[in-house]
């Protein structure tokens, strides 16, 4: 059977192999794949309402911006909205993504993130000015966001440590010996004793 595959605009023809049958295939679930995009998806299927995207997103829109919003001059074009970034770069943090680049493109790979962005797509040089630009208000907002999630019982409050101590190792399979050669060896320490 011969079949031509169309992605975009451009064509590819194969010949199908008699395993890969219509008959074959029946007994599964047909999924149209193309449907998904044939009707406006709900907004709380895609994002349940408890998401931590819709959280941050309710906190930073209640948040005092006017420290950033002061910054702006009125020459160029339309900035994005100080909110916006600082939503996408507070949810970036909490989800481990940190570099603008990686936060750009999960504009238009993540649901949570497109749901931050509005539906736009800061560029990654935009992210990286903003973060450059107001680094110092920074940590003051993400610690008025904790504190939020805190009263809300969303987080605990502990304490994270990190230790810098580096400890010099030798792993390689020179030096690597199997449980077993270490207990003979032991015996034998013992013995020589």
């Amino acid at each position: 059977m011969r079949i031509t595959l169309k992605v975009g605009d451009k064509t590819a023809r194969y010949t199908q192999s008699p395993l890969l049958s219509k008959t074959s295939m029946s007994k599964f679930r047909d999924i149209d794949n193309d449907a998904v995009f044939k009707q406006a998806p709900n907004e709380d299927e895609c994002l349940p309402i408890g998401h931590l995207a819709r959280f941050v997103h309710g906190v930073v829109k209640q948040m005092d911006l006017s420290a950033f919003e002061s910054e702006y001059v009125g020459s160029g074009s339309k900035p994005y909205a100080p909110a916006t970034l600082l939503s996408l770069f507070i949810y970036g943090y909490i989800t481990r993504t940190f570099a603008s680049r990686k936060l750009e493109a999960a504009t238009y790979d993540s649901i949570a993130f497109r749901f931050l962005a509005g539906n736009m797509h800061p560029d990654h040089s935009t992210l990286a000015e903003f973060r450059k630009r107001f680094q110092g208000l920074f940590k003051d907002i993400f610690k008025q966001v904790l504190r939020i999630a805190y009263e809300m019982g969303m987080v605990k409050k502990g304490l994270v440590a990190g230790d810098g101590t580096k400890i010099r190792a030798n792993a390689s399979k020179h030096a690597a010996m199997s449980y077993a050669y270490a207990q003979k060896l032991e015996v034998q320490l013992e013995r020589d004793q």
